[in-house]
């Protein structure tokens, strides 16, 4: 993907050339954007890798919603697969800036007005849920873990690497959109809510 990347931006004469597989990274390294090598297990491939990782789940998600969620929203999702290839791209440049994939702040307020939307029409939570109910359900709830966990690996980076903190911000209110709309998918099917409730002993002790 980097490599295909690196073509484009360099003008994209390279792109239907570029080949999947090199060979240069048999040792176990693999290069970023500006041509530095640094080991797979390197806390930037970490992050860009989780991301990767979330964008192919919401791959899945829209996939399996194609007869469930209405086309806004899975024309928003598609919107988001593509930040998160920004993102992808912003975690792989040392520089944490890449030309013609910026995140601008106004995309995690377009998230932050999907959320409110979403949470309108749903019922207040009152207690813990468990991740769950329709198939479609489940499969958001997994992409919000995937989610937490890209985000805890940008914070891990971040903490030792310039790393824009749009992008933590991003992570950050996605992990929110995709818990509501797990809650959304339910209720739209009908699907009653799982509720956690204490184990009988812990409630006992407490009592």
């Amino acid at each position: 993907i980097l490599l295909v990347l690196r073509e484009s931006l360099a003008g994209g004469q390279g792109v239907a050339k570029a080949r999947i597989y090199t060979g240069t990274g048999d040792d176990g390294t693999t290069g970023l954007i500006g041509r530095t090598r640094v080991s797979k297990s390197d806390p930037r491939i970490e992050a860009y890798g989780a991301v990767d990782e979330l964008n192919a789940l919401l791959g899945l998600v829209v996939a399996h919603g194609a007869g469930e969620l209405d086309e806004a929203t899975l024309s928003g999702l598609r919107d988001v697969q593509g930040d998160l290839f920004c993102i992808g791209a912003v975690l792989a440049s040392p520089e944490g800036a890449v030309p013609g994939c910026e995140v601008p702040a106004e995309q995690v307020r377009k998230l932050e007005r999907w959320i409110d939307r979403v949470e309108q029409g749903l019922e207040p939570l009152r207690s813990f849920i468990l991740p769950g109910g329709t198939r479609l359900a489940a499969w958001l709830h997994l992409a919000r873990t995937v989610c937490r966990r890209a985000e805890r690996r940008v914070v891990a980076l971040a903490e030792r690497a310039a790393v824009p903190v749009v992008v933590i911000q991003y992570l950050n209110r996605l992990s929110d959109l995709l818990f509501v709309l797990a809650r959304d998918a339910n209720a739209r099917a009908g699907q009653c809510e799982v509720r956690w409730q204490r184990p009988a002993a812990d409630a006992e002790k407490s009592a």
